[in-house]
């Protein structure tokens, strides 16, 4: 079995290194430091499987597995992160494809529930997602004030800066929806119940501050809605 470990931590490098020498017995194990040089070398050797972590310089974990996904489909791959934020949980279910053997695990799982999930995606094809990622889930699903697919991807054109008319081009909706569908942004942020009314702040600022504090958004999530951006502006020439 071929294995491509996209991590940028040396440490964590070798142990992930380990565990799939542990789990899968001769297993070919090919390593790289950050998501670029993890792109070219699942281009150079084809590997069906891989393991990512999502916060890494120069590429995020979730920016290369969308690279890796649109170039073969079938590639099997299991996020290994620290994170369980909301915009991380989001951010990987925006890119999987219908169908994909997947995996996103914590690194505090064990090494067992580790080598398990390695065993479950890349052997059996199968969706294994840790409880505390599940429950993120269900948690923001249950929220009444949770966010849905089209609000969120509002919220990330609002924090690159997109104005109401090019969000609703961009989306493919009127004007007054986009505008709609802000107020309810702002009112599920809690935007308008903010110390000092809303007279205080610049509503549009106020609501990306409070998507970060509740963790909605991160770094991450902006680098990816940023690159994603910057493929539709280019087609839009």
């Amino acid at each position: 079995m071929k294995v491509l470990i996209v991590e940028d931590d040396a440490v964590h490098r070798a142990f992930l290194r380990d565990v799939l020498a542990g789990t899968f017995p001769g297993c070919d194990c090919i390593e790289a430091e950050n998501g670029l040089v993890g792109e070219r070398l699942a281009r150079e050797h084809a590997p069906g499987n891989v393991v990512v972590d999502l916060q890494m310089p120069h590429r995020t974990g979730v920016e290369m597995a969308k690279t890796l996904w649109r170039e073969r489909p079938g590639t099997s791959i299991l996020f290994w992160s620290n994170y369980a934020d909301e915009a991380y949980v989001r951010g990987v279910s925006r890119i999987v494809p219908t169908g994909a053997a997947y995996g996103y695990v914590l690194k505090s799982a064990s090494e067992e529930r580790l080598g398990l999930a390695l065993r479950s995606v890349f052997l059996e094809g199968q969706c294994v997602i840790d409880r505390e990622i599940r429950s993120v889930q269900q948690t923001s699903a249950d929220r009444s004030d949770s966010f849905t697919d089209v609000e969120y991807e509002i919220l990330l054109d609002l924090a690159l800066g997109l104005t109401d008319r090019l969000i609703a081009e961009r989306r493919s909706v009127s004007l007054r929806s986009v505008q709609n569908r802000l107020q309810q942004i702002y009112d599920k942020l809690g935007v308008y119940e903010s110390e000092g009314g809303t007279e205080a702040f610049n509503l549009r600022m106020r609501a990306v501050t409070l998507a970060f504090l509740r963790k909605l958004l991160n770094r991450g999530s902006l680098e990816q809605a940023e690159a994603e951006l910057a493929a539709w502006l280019e087609r839009k020439r």
